[in-house]
């Protein structure tokens, strides 16, 4: 009964695929088809990407591109050794030392954090770089060579078996 009465109002299993359509269509009025949303995220990212890889495809790197390079490569150096003399030069002229640390003092807050700003997003930079950057595939496995199935996981018990530092505290006192 059910079914005839849906198949009166709604033109019967026929018309089945057309009632489902129009649903589809007037829902996505007002709330966007996600998967197509991700879809076409995809295909944009994927096309900026190949955009991006073309332009670099063919160039080489140059002296200039090796001295920035270089160049790119001083100032983590430069600020652990330079931290370093900051120590050495403490001990060997605590006066001078102590002097150019007061002048420190009259710098103003706002410079501090330019600074830290500039630092922050120069190491904020060179680190998304290296995100961005693939990483080599793992060499082939030979022919021929057993590859190792995970180990089955341990139980607390095992667990502390295997680690004296958790044995130890675990032990009552």
């Amino acid at each position: 009964m059910i079914r005839s009465v849906f198949g009166f109002l709604f033109g019967g299993a026929r018309n089945a695929s057309a009632l489902g359509q129009t649903v589809t269509s007037v829902a996505e009025v007002f709330r966007p088809n996600a998967t197509r949303a991700m879809e076409l995220g995809h295909d944009a990212y994927k096309a900026a990407h190949a955009s991006h890889a073309a332009e670099f495809q063919y160039g080489r790197g140059g002296r200039f591109d090796s001295l920035v390079n270089g160049l790119n490569r001083l100032p983590r150096p430069l600020l652990a050794l330079g931290t370093l003399a900051l120590f050495i030069y403490a001990m060997s002229d605590p006066n001078g030392f102590a002097l150019r640390m007061q002048a420190l003092a009259y710098v103003p807050e706002p410079l501090w954090w330019l600074l830290g700003a500039v630092v922050a997003f120069y190491f904020g930079a060179r680190e998304a770089h290296h995100l961005r950057v693939t990483k080599l595939p793992a060499p082939p496995i030979p022919q021929g060579t057993q590859v190792p199935a995970d180990p089955a996981p341990m139980t607390k018990d095992e667990l502390i078996a295997h680690n004296p530092a958790l044995a130890e505290w675990r032990q009552p006192r």
